[in-house]
Order: structure tokens, then C-alpha cells, then sequence
């Protein structure tokens, strides 16, 4: 019965700590480096026809080269649409409309600009260690409780904690590597 809990314990707690490690990937992905990466557009919403739709689901979006994405529209009603919601969002992009295709030429970072990023990139990892950290003291008060309850014994309590720990140090470890090759990403000239 025991080892059941235990097993149940660090599955629940592998598996909270590997969303936060998918989270941080999705986030890393929306930092500008300087190059042009349609990830970049990810979550932009377009009020298209009164209903708010990404922008994945109403144009083929490109990078044809390192400076510029092509959003090709589906139906070039949407084109307005496009141009003003990536104006309106934090990108601080400026798209362009010639009644075909929008362009957005993505400008050179500044080493002020480059710096921000890192900050930032330092930020998000940190947020997604937090989530690890959450996860790894769910899992302690939970294999406290099942000892307590009398379902785990002392011992089998103590290792659960250690191999929640070599869980929570193995993810750490990888958020920072991920953030270290995000910064290194950003700090190319």
C-alpha cells in the first residue's frame, strides 16, 4: 500500500514540474532574439467577424528571412484585422499592408534592448522555478499526510522526500539551461 502512494506521489509530482518546464519553453519562445521566428505572433488574437481567433488559425504565417515574417491571410478580409492587433500588442512591432500580405520587418536589438531581454528571460525562469518549487512542497505535505494518516511509513517518507528533491534539482536544472541558451540566444550580435 505504501509504495502505491508513493509512486502515486512523485508521478503527480514528475508530471506537475514537466508543465512547468513546457510553460517555460512556450515563454522562451515569445522572447524577440533579433531574428525573425513566426512564434513570435503566438497567442496575437484577431477579432475576426466578431469572434477573437489566433492568428495561427487565419493566416500562414512565414519567415522567408532573418529580418522579416509574411503573414498570408486565408481571406484577405482579415488583413485590417491582423495589422491592427499585432499595432496594439507589447511586441512593439510594425507591420506593413500592401492588400495581399502583412509584413512586419523585425529591427536589430539595441545592447539596451538585449539587456531588458535578459532581465526578463532571468524573470520568466524564475516564475517557472516557483512552479517546481509549488510542486515539490505539494508533494512533501502530501507524503507527510499519508504518514500521518498511517499509510506511510517513516522511512518510505524520507526517501519519497529525497526523490522529490532529486525531482525538484533535475528540473531546476533544466530550467536553467533552457534560460542560460535563451540569453546566450539574445546576447549574439
Amino acid at each position: 500500500m505504501a509504495a502505491e502512494e508513493l509512486e502515486l506521489v512523485l508521478s503527480e509530482t514528475q508530471e506537475a514540474m514537466k508543465k512547468s518546464l513546457g510553460h517555460l519553453r512556450a515563454d522562451l519562445k515569445k522572447v524577440r532574439t533579433g531574428r525573425a521566428n513566426p512564434a513570435l505572433l503566438d497567442g496575437i488574437q484577431i477579432d475576426y467577424y466578431g469572434t477573437m481567433t489566433p492568428l495561427n488559425q487565419l493566416a500562414n504565417l512565414t519567415a522567408p528571412d532573418p529580418r522579416l515574417i509574411v503573414i498570408s491571410p486565408y481571406d484577405k478580409g482579415a488583413l485590417q484585422g491582423i495589422e491592427k492587433a499585432i499595432q496594439a500588442s507589447d511586441l512593439g512591432l510594425t507591420p506593413s499592408n500592401d492588400g495581399k500580405v502583412v509584413r512586419i520587418p523585425i529591427p536589430a536589438l539595441t545592447e539596451e534592448r538585449r539587456k531588458e531581454l535578459v532581465k526578463h528571460v532571468k524573470k520568466v525562469a524564475e516564475d517557472h522555478k516557483l512552479g517546481v518549487r509549488d510542486a515539490r512542497r505539494d508533494a512533501v505535505a502530501a507524503l507527510k499526510q499519508f504518514e500521518s494518516d498511517g499509510d506511510l511509513p517513516a522511512d518510505d517518507r524520507r526517501r519519497g522526500e529525497k526523490q522529490v528533491q532529486d525531482l525538484t534539482d533535475a528540473h531546476v536544472k533544466q530550467i536553467d539551461e533552457q534560460a542560460e541558451a535563451k540569453e546566450q540566444e539574445i546576447l549574439q550580435v
